[in-house]
Parts: C-alpha cells; sequence; structure tokens
C-alpha cells in the first residue's frame, strides 16, 4: 500500500515538474500579463531566452536576450545606456506598449506600440504584434522589432542599414553594455560599404556592394557575429 502512494505521488511530482516547467518556458508575453525579474521567455526551440541579467561583476540589472545554452553570450540589450539598480524590475504591456519599469515603478524603456502581445522567436529577434495578427509569422505583421536596434552582434535575418542609419555598437566594457568605441555600419549608400570605426577613426572598410557582395572581403558564412 505504501509503494502504491508513493508511485502516485511520484508520478504527480513528475506531472508538476513538467507543467512548472512549461508555464516558466513560454516564449510569449500578453498584454495581462508581466514578467518580474527572475523571470524569463524561452523561444519555441529554446535557442534563445530572454530575461534581467547582470553582465560581468555590475549590480546593475539590464533586460537582455541571451543564447539559451550560452547565458554568457548576450546578444541584445534593451536598456543599455538606462540600467536598473535593484531586483525590483519588470516587464509588462501598458498603453505605450511593452514597457520596462525599475524599482520606483518609473518606465525607464518602451516599445511605443499598443494593442500588442510580444513574442520571443528562434532566431533572437523579439517581437511585438497586433492581436489581431497573433497567427501570422510574416515580419509584416510586427509592429516592434528588435532586430531593428541591433546591439553588438549581428545574426542571421538582422538587417543592417544605411538609410536607418542601423549598425553595430560595442559595449562600454564587459560589465557595462552602455554604447563602447567601436561602431560597424554601412556608409555611403550610394556606393555602399561597410565601415568599422573607433570613435570617428575609420579602422576598416570594405569595398562597394556589388550586388551579391561586398568587393575586397571575402565571403563568410559565420551565423554569428558581435564587435
Amino acid at each position: 500500500m505504501e509503494t502504491y502512494k508513493f508511485f502516485h505521488f511520484f508520478c504527480a511530482l513528475i506531472c508538476f515538474t513538467e507543467i512548472f516547467h512549461f508555464a516558466i518556458a513560454l516564449d510569449t508575453l500578453l498584454d495581462t500579463q508581466s514578467m518580474s525579474d527572475g523571470e524569463t521567455l524561452v523561444s519555441l526551440g529554446k535557442s534563445f531566452e530572454l530575461g534581467f541579467f547582470c553582465p560581468g561583476n555590475s549590480k546593475n540589472r539590464y533586460l537582455g536576450i541571451w543564447y539559451k545554452q550560452n547565458p554568457e553570450t548576450v546578444t541584445w540589450v534593451a536598456n543599455r545606456n538606462n540600467p536598473i539598480t535593484g531586483s525590483n524590475c519588470f516587464l509588462a504591456i501598458t498603453k505605450n506598449g511593452l514597457s520596462l519599469f525599475n524599482h520606483t515603478d518609473s518606465v525607464i524603456w518602451s516599445s511605443n506600440t499598443t494593442k500588442v502581445i510580444e513574442m520571443l522567436l528562434d532566431n533572437g529577434n523579439f517581437v511585438v504584434k497586433d492581436n489581431s495578427m497573433v497567427s501570422s509569422d510574416s515580419s509584416e505583421s510586427y509592429l516592434w522589432q528588435s532586430f531593428d536596434y541591433p546591439s553588438d552582434s549581428w545574426l542571421p535575418g538582422m538587417k543592417i542599414t544605411a538609410e536607418l542609419n542601423r549598425g553595430l555598437t560595442s559595449w562600454k566594457t564587459l560589465d557595462n553594455p552602455s554604447l563602447g568605441d567601436y561602431t560597424c555600419r554601412i556608409e555611403n549608400p550610394e556606393l555602399a560599404q561597410m565601415v568599422l570605426r573607433m570613435g570617428s577613426t575609420k579602422k576598416f572598410r570594405t569595398g562597394s556592394w556589388n550586388g551579391l557582395h561586398f568587393s575586397g572581403l571575402l565571403p563568410f558564412s559565420d551565423p554569428y557575429s558581435t564587435i
């Protein structure tokens, strides 16, 4: 009899563990939900994770995305220049869209979108969708996406364009993800070139874009680039 009870208790424990794991591994934040410090979103294929973190030896907290299997490799940071002090921070959907609150309930970052849900995709892109477009996988259904605001990492599917002055900027230090000295951007749109600068000093540039690749630059297939 005792063995029978233990067996049922063991099965119930396994079921509870699976349910609990499922509950904390969601990839979507609905307009009725919020995400507190210590909670995360995990992409469907468990490639990427979004949550709050402290870089290196810093005690400041940031909202970021990292590889699920390699949390030390952060690919995107929301509040790079607005760190959170303390752990009472949370992410929620408000009238301004996706909003990040600090310990005093002050908004320190927002996506400025409304009537939305948020989803972490398996390519590392954090997207905001209209509620009516939740089932659509098209990028045209995105009201906002983290790929439009890259940090220091260039992931597959991310576009760097001269028109929007969209490029990569290094971290200040390993402990500080605020804007650093190095940038990588496309310059001279008419004869587009990829240019790496330290401050205003040009350190490296490719040849012009020929429609397939940048001249003078050997093709590469590294799926992850960072500066």
